[in-house]
């Protein structure tokens, strides 16, 4: 399972480990390694990529990856 990726409109911004908070269009990618998801995020259609800020979990079971997945996006996303 190589993960998932969705564009968002994050108005209240993304924490993140090197830039701190990331605001407006972005890009949001579940990356899977084992049981192992990490999170990263990037202004849309940007080169850099950055951790999300406690963003990387062990699953239990790594098909819950999808899950976790599209309920950050819920969290984060705010269309205007």
């Amino acid at each position: 399972m190589a993960g998932k990726r969705s564009d968002l409109n994050a108005p209240g911004g993304v924490m993140t480990d090197e830039v701190g908070v990331i605001t407006g269009e972005v890009t949001l990618v579940s990356e899977v390694s084992g049981k192992d998801v990490t999170l990263t995020v990037q202004y849309k259609d940007a080169a850099e990529w950055y951790h999300v800020t406690g963003g990387k979990v062990t699953l239990a079971d790594p098909a819950d990856a999808d899950v976790l997945h599209d309920f950050t996006v819920s969290l984060l996303h705010r269309p205007e």
